[in-house]
């Protein structure tokens, strides 16, 4: 007998645990503007995956693709979390696109780099500069400068993502301008500055350009730091980091809960996993400055050294977000 119940106990507890894990496994949330190719995104969701049986499929939007998406969807929301740059977020709130949700390590995040109501907070951040395929260069010289991508040598050679709808192609628009005198309030540097670029015919891209540096395609391109020490010290690509002498800036990047996303429960555990220890070393294994604690010591001594990233200031991120449709704006009627 009581064989017979130690064989009973295991079938339950077998067929307990099978159909746990059949539920466990179905289990998914839908990330916009989450692409394998971007700060090793492919490594965080399947460490998600793994951690909490969520799956969450690769989505390759940017940022104001995902807005738009997100708008198009409201009656019905696809997305349950979406990954933005920081200005983007602060759109994405004053549109009605998203609700508060504190995730665990809330309290560790700096007051300036999360909505104090819950909207959005940072994950991670990075500084922009030049990504450099070196090989594809044809024996010219690394430019160091803003004013250096300018010259002839370089015509078809610089690539960035679109400054009118990609996060990342705003903020290298902030940079510049900001380098070259401008101010949030004043946009006029910059765009005199894509003026001037248009003129060396750069390569605007709508999507992530990591691959097309790679390959040579794309030879510079306005990029964040860890695109690049990704593509140096993992993918052991010719590539070099430029800070430019002018001066750039540090990029935040937030993730947040979409409003009446259709799996809630999901999306918070997923954001609960980004700002967890493991989560935050993986950004931090990805060369990405996480928001929780502080880049290894092996990792970061494979950055650019201090003095270069004295260069890199940070903005007021709240305003820059306020007046990006105002940039793009000017974007679109004087550069495109």
């Amino acid at each position: 007998m009581l064989r017979l119940r130690q064989i009973l106990t295991a079938v339950l507890c077998t067929g307990a645990l099978l159909s746990a894990a059949a539920s466990h496994a179905g289990e998914t949330a839908i990330c916009y503007n989450c692409p394998p190719e971007w700060a090793d995104w492919a490594s965080q969701i399947k460490a998600i995956q793994q951690a909490t049986g969520i799956t969450v499929p690769f989505d390759n939007k940017n940022s104001g693709q995902s807005i738009a998406q997100l708008i198009a969807e409201q009656q019905s929301p696809v997305a349950d979390v979406v990954y933005l740059g920081i200005g983007s977020a602060i759109q994405a709130k004053e549109k009605g696109l998203l609700v508060p949700y504190k995730p665990k390590h809330w309290d560790d995040i700096p007051a300036g780099l999360k909505d104090p109501q819950g909207y959005w907070f940072t994950i991670h951040s990075g500084s922009l500069g030049f990504m450099v395929n070196k090989d594809a260069l044809g024996g010219k010289p690394v430019p160091r400068s803003w004013q250096d991508l300018l010259k002839p040598e370089y015509k078809g050679m610089v690539g960035m993502l679109d400054p009118s709808n990609a996060f990342v192609g705003y903020a290298g628009a902030v940079a510049v301008n900001m380098a070259l005198g401008g101010t949030l309030d004043n946009f006029t540097p910059g765009i005199n500055y894509f003026k001037q670029l248009k003129k060396n015919e750069p390569i605007v891209a709508k999507q992530t350009a990591y691959a097309r540096v790679l390959s040579g395609e794309i030879p510079i391109l306005l990029d964040y730091d860890f695109d690049a020490y990704r593509a140096k010290y993992k993918d052991h690509a010719n590539v070099e980091f430029v800070i430019p002498k002018e001066g750039s800036i540090s990029i935040p990047y937030v993730m947040t809960l979409v409003k009446n996303g259709p799996h809630a429960d999901n999306g918070k555990k997923v954001l609960d996993f980004v700002l967890s220890d493991q989560g935050q070393a993986l950004w931090s294994n990805a060369y990405l400055r996480p928001v929780r604690g502080s880049i290894s010591g092996d990792v970061a001594a494979k950055f650019l050294p201090a003095s270069e990233y004295a260069r890199v200031k940070s903005v007021d991120y709240e305003r820059m977000g306020a007046v990006q449709p105002g940039f793009v704006q000017r974007y679109l009627a004087e550069v495109r």
